[in-house]
């Protein structure tokens, strides 16, 4: 892991990504993928849910990622919430227990996965990072406010500090090598997650990313360049950009963000389906395909991005396919001069 004091997040994010060869590739979508192993996730908790029973599933999955070219593991702590286990009868203590393992997990899926290709003398010589995942205020409801923004009377800045506060300082403490605050749906949020970056001294690099519905603001109707700025003026975040979003938004969003910040941009979008939030479904006629998906890739490289991958419907298939794309542009660039 690579600590970092305030000022250090940037350069520590450009390191890995210059070690990675230019580009990092994060995975894709967990949920979609815990399903399609068996698990069930019709539960406030969703994927959080099977960190009470079925670790074993997630770590297969991690797994799963990591063979197909990912770099970057985002652990299962989305939806996983401190108010969320207690309301499901455990303590403070376990449900603590509960966000620390969500790393512990993807630790030892990179434990597992680095000492396998030592066995077949196959080395690795990218970095491999674990980034502990903290969704927003909305995911914990339940209720699809992640894809509106709107907390109704809950939406004060400091309501939403105290929410997250004890979430951020145990996921901290479990070892990752990033924050990854994920979908944020409004302003307020974002500036709720800078001011706790630097109120629990948080010492490795953080991300903010932001999800919309129009290719111009969040989802809440606020400007994506009001929140990016927000992003850049925050010492502690490594990284900014859009995940979840309909790839076809990607390239004018990643224009909107390079306006006000020089920090490294990531983008992992959604499939391109679109979630129903009342009836808590995904519309599958809107999706794309891999190969749509990845179609996107060298535009969204030429636009500056440096951390790419997938969310939600993604899967390992659409991570190796952009890993692929990334290596063939890479070497297109290195070809000999005749």
């Amino acid at each position: 892991m690579v600590g970092t004091a305030a000022g250090a997040a940037e350069g520590a994010v450009r390191r890995w990504v210059e070690a990675a060869g230019g580009r990092l590739v994060l995975d894709g979508g967990l949920a979609t993928e815990l399903e399609a192993n068996g698990a069930d996730l019709n539960d406030p908790l969703w994927s959080a849910k099977c960190l009470l029973s079925s670790s074993h599933l997630i770590r297969k999955v991690h797994m799963d990622y990591l063979e197909a070219g990912a770099n970057i593991l985002i652990t299962a702590s989305y939806q996983a919430t401190i108010q969320g286990f207690e309301s499901k009868g455990f303590s403070q203590e376990q449900s603590e227990n509960l966000l620390t393992k969500s790393v512990e997990i993807a630790l030892e899926a990179r434990e597992m996965f680095l000492k396998e290709h030592l066995e077949k003398s196959i080395p690795i010589q990218h970095p491999i990072l674990v980034a502990a995942s903290i969704g927003s205020y909305g995911a914990y409801l339940a209720d699809g406010s992640e894809y509106s923004g709107d907390y109704g009377e809950a939406g004060t800045k400091e309501f939403l500090k105290d929410f997250h506060r004890r979430r951020l300082q145990v996921l901290a403490e479990a070892g990752p090598d990033l924050i990854a605050f994920e979908t944020i749906p409004n302003k307020l949020e974002a500036q709720a997650y800078v001011e706790l970056l630097e109120e629990c001294n948080v010492n490795i690099p953080a991300w903010l990313s932001f999800n919309s519905k129009d290719g111009v603001h969040i989802v809440s109707g606020d400007s994506l360049i009001e929140c990016a700025t927000i992003a850049d003026k925050c010492a502690k975040v490594g990284a900014v950009g859009i995940n979840c979003t309909p790839p076809r938004f990607i390239h004018g969003l990643i224009l909107s963000i390079r306006k006000v910040t020089d920090k490294p941009i990531l983008i992992y979008p959604n499939s391109g389906e679109r979630y129903d939030g009342e009836k808590k479904e995904w519309v599958e006629s809107t999706g794309v395909s891999d190969g749509d998906f990845v179609s996107y890739v060298n535009e969204w490289c030429k636009d500056g991005a440096v951390l790419i991958g997938g969310c939600c419907r993604t899967t390992p298939n659409t991570i190796r396919a952009i890993q692929r794309t990334l290596n063939q542009g890479f070497n297109q660039q290195h070809l000999p001069v005749a």
